[in-house]
């Protein structure tokens, strides 16, 4: 159940820092803001608004409340195998998986066969120059870095799923900045103060309004069809490294972006930075961490919530501070028994599971929002 924590925030989070309490705080205090900002259990600091808080504006967005991944998510799917199908390891899965779903900071690939998914998206608002319609093609269907990851799991029936995190990568990231930096220099033309510049909104039936809603909406689509054609990828290499196998379902949801809905009787914009749409009877994935279980859920329709829920399990350490404090050891002892990028230990200790919250207290917090259909626990972790 939320807990009023200051005035216009509710909060789920039975694990929350000051730091983050504030940021919310000066969000909620926004005089677009209609009705309070909710903060989801995994809820902590990002940049201008925070990590994990739901959003209702009326008659304005935040761009850089939607952030600068657009359209990041998850997309999980169910498989007709189970673990006495699978090999002893599934280490033949990861050259595989590695070459067919690059990852890491600007890494792309060239794919003729996606050239008809990529036209069917359409074009952004933005007019792109030709290093970016370049980026548009060659990023498609690759995974990106940080926290994005690709995971087979099996679940409580010993049943086999696929799950992978990804978004819009460097498209989105650059249509997100210059939008994000427009909007500052409005605020700045219109001498209008914010508690932080990076709260830097843009007023509906602007032209300016109108670009970025073009522009998101492109790269929701474009984050959302990556997935999937990755998600097709991998199921592929899965099933040839193991010999058979069918899909049964495929949960494909974003928790990065802003769409209109009607709550309390108004039509608002509801964004969404780090959570996802939990309405009645909505399918979602809310993963943990590197060593933890990940679990597919049904919405329950909080109004409270806006109907949402949390993205995962948030971080409880910076990535500088999980770096300082943690090390490749413990997390070579946290992957015990897992196909996983185990040479890149000291690379990854920043996505340690001790530098993120409790997946199982997250998901405690929230079971006024959602319902657990699925406890997913990792086999193998190919990470950014």
């Amino acid at each position: 159940m939320p807990n009023q924590i200051a005035p216009n925030l509710l909060s789920w989070a039975s694990e929350i820092d000051p730091g983050t309490i504030e940021q919310a705080a000066r969000t909620a205090r926004l005089r677009f803001v209609s009705g309070h900002v909710a903060l989801m259990p995994d809820a902590h600091i990002g940049i201008g608004a925070t990590v994990g808080s739901v959003i209702p504006t009326e008659g304005a967005i935040i761009p850089a409340a939607v952030g600068v991944d657009i359209g990041c998510g998850m997309v999980a799917t169910e498989t007709t195998l189970t673990a006495a199908d699978l090999p002893d390891t599934l280490a033949a899965l990861m050259p595989m998986v590695e070459h067919r779903i690059p990852a890491g900071v600007g890494k792309g690939h060239a794919d003729p066969s996606m050239d008809r998914t990529l036209s069917e998206l359409g074009l952004p608002h933005t007019d792109l120059n030709p290093r970016q319609a370049k980026k548009v093609s060659e990023q498609f269907g690759t995974l990106g870095s940080g926290n994005h990851f690709v995971e087979v799991c099996l679940d409580e029936r010993d049943r086999v799923w696929t799950v992978l995190h990804s978004g819009s990568r460097g498209i989105g990231n650059q249509l997100a900045t210059m939008h994000i930096v427009d909007a500052k220099k409005l605020m700045k033309k219109q001498a209008i103060g914010l508690e932080d510049p990076d709260l830097a909104y843009l007023i509906q039936s602007t032209p300016e309004f109108t670009a970025y809603i073009e522009d998101m909406l492109w790269a929701q689509r474009y984050a959302m069809a990556s997935r999937a054609r990755m998600d097709k990828v991998l199921i592929n290499a899965l099933f040839r490294v193991v010999g058979k196998g069918q899909r049964v379902r495929t949960i494909n949801c974003h928790h990065n972006f802003t769409q209109q809905e009607t709550h309390n009787s108004k039509e608002l914009w509801i964004t969404r930075k780090g959570a996802i749409k939990a309405d009645t009877g909505d399918e979602g994935v809310i993963p943990g961490s590197m060593g933890t279980q990940s679990y597919i859920v049904r919405g329950l329709g909080n109004p409270d919530s806006y109907n949402s829920c949390s993205h995962g399990a948030g971080r409880r350490m910076s990535r500088s501070r999980a770096k300082r404090e943690l090390s490749a050891k413990s997390l070579t002892e946290a992957m015990r028994g897992r196909t996983w990028n185990a040479e890149r230990a000291a690379a990854l200790v920043d996505e340690h599971p001790e530098a993120y919250k409790s997946i199982d207290q997250v998901m405690e917090d929230q079971k006024d929002l959602v319902e657990i259909q699925h406890t997913l626990h990792q086999i193998f972790n190919y990470k950014g």
